[in-house]
């Protein structure tokens, strides 16, 4: 009984040791950072003045929703999410339910559509900036075709639009593998009862495969949402917010009052009404998706 006694005692002693390296690595780069900026969102906070730093209340809340940029940047990532999630999301589906299927280099097809996910966003946001270019490749191939090709990236119209095409084509691998995962994790012998019952292709896909994949769907909608909501390396290397603020995004208008216009009380409220909003379409969409029912969990 002692024995067990000690080693309980000493149990009890290490457990909290061995997450102490833990637990102060996320109090310092996690929780205080996290309540350093929820208190600045109340100040009026200048980093080459920090003497002059007063609390100002809810007064930056309130010029946020003031602020006509920040207007346009909320209506430009709602555009922007808007337009690639669905997209996005349809074509991953497809392109995991193409990719489960047997035929010559399906693992090397598998990884090459996976392969944009893991290149750094700079490098790819950097390489479509050359393709957009006044004589990057996709206008040369367009004057070679007998065409007048546009100013992709300084036409107002086109800016936002671009940086979506070149969202879709990066992301998209990412998901289909995430389906692909769920689809191979999906019973054999359900489809084959299907299908012998008499089921067509079709029927098969919306009453036995969706059902089984509402989980991962709920997961890749909550996960690209949030991550479209916080577009920002697409934008700062490729267009930097403009032309005339067509594409400042959220997250961009944020940094910008940050980093250039070093008011970080400012731009601390704008990321606290950012994560509200994250928060709220994310469970809308649970409860769009009602996460669970049908599903056997």
């Amino acid at each position: 009984m002692s024995a067990r006694g000690g080693a309980g005692a000493g149990l009890g002693f290490w457990g909290p040791a061995f997450l102490l390296p833990w637990l102060v690595s996320f109090g310092l780069f996690g929780a205080y950072p996290l309540l350093f900026s929820l208190r600045l969102s109340f100040m009026s906070y200048n980093p080459l003045n920090a003497a002059a730093q007063k609390f100002v209340g809810l007064q930056n809340y309130v010029t946020a929703f003031h602020d006509p940029v920040f207007a346009t940047a909320l209506r430009n990532t709602a555009l922007f999410a808007l337009g690639t999630l669905p997209v996005t999301t349809t074509l991953a589906l497809g392109l995991a339910l193409l990719l489960e299927r047997k035929f010559p280099m399906r693992d090397a097809l598998r990884a090459g559509f996976f392969f944009p996910s893991v290149v750094s966003a700079v490098v790819i946001s950097i390489l479509f900036k050359q393709i957009y270019s006044p004589y990057g490749l996709l206008n040369s191939t367009l004057r070679g075709a007998g065409f007048s090709p546009p100013h992709w990236l300084e036409d107002p119209r086109l800016a936002l639009p671009c940086i979506m095409v070149m969202d879709v084509w990066s992301s998209v691998g990412y998901y289909a593998v995430l389906f692909l995962a769920a689809l191979q994790a999906v019973p054999a012998e359900i489809r084959e009862s299907a299908v012998l019952e008499g089921a067509s292709a079709l029927r098969v896909f919306r009453s036995v495969l969706l059902p089984q994949l509402q989980p991962m769907l709920l997961f890749v909608l909550v996960i690209n949402t949030i991550r479209s909501l916080q577009i920002f390396t697409e934008v700062f290397v490729m267009t930097s917010g403009g032309p005339m603020h067509s594409t400042t995004t959220a997250v961009y208008h944020l940094y910008d009052q940050a980093f250039f216009r070093f008011e970080h009380g400012y731009a601390s409220a704008l990321a606290y009404i950012l994560t509200g909003i994250i928060l709220v379409v994310s469970l809308l969409q649970a409860r769009f998706l009602q996460f669970g029912e049908g599903t056997g969990t």
